[in-house]
């Protein structure tokens, strides 16, 4: 019986190439030796998926995903290791390992072509990261198309891919972020503390595009029909938008649950990036509150991809119920 081994890469979705033409192009290099297995080296496209809220057009890439150990070192690290794995072992996730994707999104409103948050970047490919690009491609949308970059706050995954080989990886894009991010990131004042990597990362970046930036406040509006919320906690000046058209809504949660079991069931549970774990245990019951509340989707940056949901308000916290066709009709 012939076999097939397929890089594990290739089975999540996630390996690095150049920028593709069409999401049909899958690079394949076959090798069969006498007495040894059928083996398949293969590049795969990128997961994007699409879909309307009124007259606008989003699109979700997924730019990568990284496997963990020990989901209680991330999530839940103010609860015993016993507690979170038993909350896993409800949901049929296992207890030592979990998977960490990321979703930048493209709203195009027929006006502007908007892209929230840029991925991991370049520094990422070698890992089977760093996606957007090609992505963006796979749906017909070059780097110069992008006209507004939407960065809903400043950790490396959210902003690696704003520069390509030290150019301006959206060349006619202006830009978009909180006031309060920003000033917090680029203060001097973040060196020689646990923050002063992403500060240099910040500098490099973000700080070399201030001279096209619009700097928002809460309730800040980036087109007609996108206004921007403070949801502050994972970081000071994090945002979170909401998008509505013809009737139909969408927020954009960003990093406010990092993920749809740990984050969600338990909202007060202590999240290790969370720069401010007590505000952002607030935010996330605020915002998923009105999410719920209101019986709106959301798509959060770490959920499942293609990253969109609803969430119904349970004892706890929130029960995730992800995107189906209700888009579609």
């Amino acid at each position: 019986m012939t076999s097939f081994e397929i890089g594990r890469r290739a089975l999540l979705g996630t390996a690095g190439l150049g920028i593709i033409a069409s999401p049909a192009i899958i690079r394949s290099h076959v090798f069969a030796q006498e007495n040894k297995p059928l083996e398949i080296d293969r590049v795969t496209p990128p997961d994007i998926h699409q879909f309307k809220v009124g007259g606008f057009q989003v699109l979700v890439v997924k730019d990568g995903a990284r496997p963990s150990g020990n989901p209680g070192e991330t999530f839940g690290t103010d609860q015993s290791p016993e507690t979170v794995g038993e909350l896993l072992t409800q949901n049929f996730l296992p207890t030592d390992q979990f998977v960490n994707s990321f979703s930048p999104t493209l709203i195009d409103t027929g006006s502007d072509v908007i892209l929230f948050d840029t991925g991991l970047g370049k520094a990422a490919r070698a890992q089977g990261g760093g996606r957007l690009v090609e992505g963006l491609a796979a749906a017909g949308y070059m780097p110069e198309d992008i006209s507004i970059v939407v960065i809903t706050h400043m950790h490396g995954d959210h902003i690696g891919g704003i520069m390509e080989d030290g150019k301006p990886a959206f060349p006619k894009a202006r830009y978009v972020t909180g006031q309060a991010e920003y000033d917090f990131w680029t203060d001097t004042a973040r060196a020689g503390t646990p923050a002063e990597g992403n500060h240099k990362a910040v500098l490099s970046n973000v700080k070399p595009h201030a001279d096209k930036m619009t700097f928002l406040q809460d309730g800040g509006e980036v087109v007609s029909g996108i206004t921007a919320l403070l949801a502050p906690g994972h970081t000071p000046g994090h945002l979170i938008f909401n998008i509505e058209s013809e009737g139909r809504r969408l927020v954009l949660t960003a990093d406010t649950a990092n993920h749809y079991i740990l984050s969600l069931e338990r909202p007060d549970w202590e999240v290790r990036f969370d720069m401010d774990k007590a505000e952002a245990a607030a935010s996330r019951k605020k915002v998923f509150d009105m999410v719920a509340t209101d019986k709106v989707a959301f798509l959060g940056y770490h959920m499942p991809f293609p990253a969109a949901g609803f969430v119904e308000k349970q004892e706890t916290g929130y029960r995730f119920v992800p995107k189906s066709y209700q888009f579609d009709i």
